[in-house]
């Protein structure tokens, strides 16, 4: 039984009219009435010890309240969003909100994170719906938040002591005007997207945790080939496979896993993932695991479902390889973000332009006037920031982001590819319906950069004797 259907939502009230009278909605007789709200043993009410992140948290907050002198900020968590009819989508916590509270997979929907401006600068307060006593109807009666239903919500006193936080109930907040809203204030949501570009030790830690699990999900991928290969939509069955240990040792995907086998691995953003995976072919897997914490990962890797890169698979395969190593190579301190996409895209230029794809060469089509012909086969950018979110820091200024320069702390992905489509009439035969990207999450530290996803195999050589140990 799904948390909604099936389930009766029942009114206190014994009357209900004909307008009113639903499926969903059935009376109460007199005696559940009488009886649900007694006999319940005392529930313990013991604070949890503070966690980990709570440190953390606070120095951001204090970060922001610095920003914003004598003004009202207000961080919303967001709330249960519908799916279909009486169903809703998993709930996951607003970005900014859960980097501010260290809140995470645990965070009650609906709650509101609020800077107080006092004379020395803010006091933040975490409003939340507290537990319901359950003489209460609404701790039987309400199927989105009734604990009967979902189960107990944690107490205001047992928050405070977990995240160092000053809590209120939701219904002591009150929107005033003049707020400033995260999810509504652009120089607000900016700044907090700004303060994620460098990631403090307990995001660091959390996104190679991540990575840790993430890895651990493609290689359940290459044990699980021959069952893949004999399901008619093969593409699920991987997505299940990683689902499974996002599930088991994390809050779930970050995003929604693209699995795409052969001419599908050139739609860059291909998640129906309904077609089968077919021996000769080669499958472009990107997914990353989001931890209890909400730090995700981001990788890809392209597989030959054979076990064999056949030699134009292996060609194309190891150009993209050879991009993603001078973009590693160009990254350190200092750089400009834009220098690593742009170091990527000259070896992707040079190979198609040698391979006679192009009708320039390599240094016309990298003239940032009238070139970009290259871009054909691969147009989208080679790298991003990483963190709570899959693309993090969305929100950061350009000169700030794209523009600006990489700093120790920072994490983010290199993933150059090649995309051959299979109607694309401008390469030869055996290149269409070929698509390959190699995607590794990225720590920049003061002595250089750091592959987090370095373990995963990478190199032809390497995926080629993984899925074979697994194959023996």
């Amino acid at each position: 039984m799904s948390t909604s259907e099936g389930d009766t939502i029942a009114e206190t009230s014994t009357q209900i009219s004909a307008a009113e009278n639903t499926n969903r909605k059935q009376p109460f007789p007199q005696g559940f009435l009488d009886q649900i709200s007694t006999g319940w043993a005392e529930r313990p009410d013991q604070a949890p010890p503070q966690r980990a992140q709570a440190v953390y948290a606070a120095a951001r907050r204090a970060a922001v309240s610095a920003a914003f002198p004598g003004e009202r900020l207000v961080f919303p968590a967001g709330s249960l969003k519908q799916r279909s009819n009486d169903t809703d989508y998993p709930f996951r916590a607003h970005s900014a909100f859960a980097h501010l509270t260290g809140w995470a997979s645990d965070t009650v929907p609906d709650s509101v994170l609020v800077f107080e401006p006092t004379a020395s600068g803010h006091e933040a307060t975490l409003h939340l719906r507290e537990r319901a006593d359950r003489t209460t109807t609404e701790f039987y009666a309400d199927a989105a938040v009734g604990e009967f239903w979902i189960g107990p919500r944690p107490a205001l006193a047992g928050v405070a002591g977990d995240l160092g936080l000053t809590t209120a109930h939701l219904h002591e907040f009150a929107p005033a005007e003049g707020d400033r809203i995260a999810d509504e204030d652009d120089e607000l949501a900016r700044f907090v997207s700004e303060l994620r570009l460098v990631k403090d030790a307990y995001e660091i830690e959390q996104m190679r945790l991540a990575v840790e699990v993430t890895a651990r999900g493609f290689d359940d991928i290459v044990a699980d080939f021959p069952r893949i290969v004999a399901t008619p939509r093969g593409e699920r069955a991987v997505e299940g496979v990683f689902h499974h240990r996002a599930r088991t040792e994390g809050n779930g995907e970050g995003y929604d896993t693209i699995a795409a086998s052969g001419p599908h691995a050139c739609y860059l953003h291909w998640t129906r993932n309904d077609g089968a995976v077919v021996p000769g072919d080669l499958i472009l897997v990107d997914a990353g695991v989001e931890v209890d914490s909400l730090y995700t990962a981001d990788i890809t890797r392209t597989l030959p479902v054979s076990g064999r890169f056949t030699p134009v698979q292996r060609k194309i395969y190891e150009a993209v390889r050879e991009a993603a190593d001078a973009a590693f190579a160009a990254a350190a301190p200092g750089v400009t973000f834009r220098t690593v996409h742009e170091t990527a895209m000259r070896v992707i230029a040079e190979r198609v332009a040698e391979w006679g794809l192009l009708p320039v060469s390599a240094e016309e089509a990298l003239a940032a006037d009238r070139g970009g012909q290259h871009r054909r086969y691969m147009v989208h950018g080679t790298s991003h920031h990483l963190g709570i979110d899959v693309h993090d820091c969305a929100q950061a200024r350009r000169e700030m982001y794209y523009d600006g320069v990489l700093e120790p702390g920072m994490v983010f992905t290199i993933e150059p590819g090649l995309y051959f489509q299979i109607d694309d009439l401008t390469v030869p035969e055996d290149y269409r319906g070929i698509g390959v990207r190699i995607e590794d999450d990225i720590l920049m530290t003061a002595d250089g950069p750091e592959n987090l996803s370095a373990g995963i195999p990478r190199t032809a050589d390497e995926v080629e004797a993984w899925i074979s140990r697994h194959a023996r």
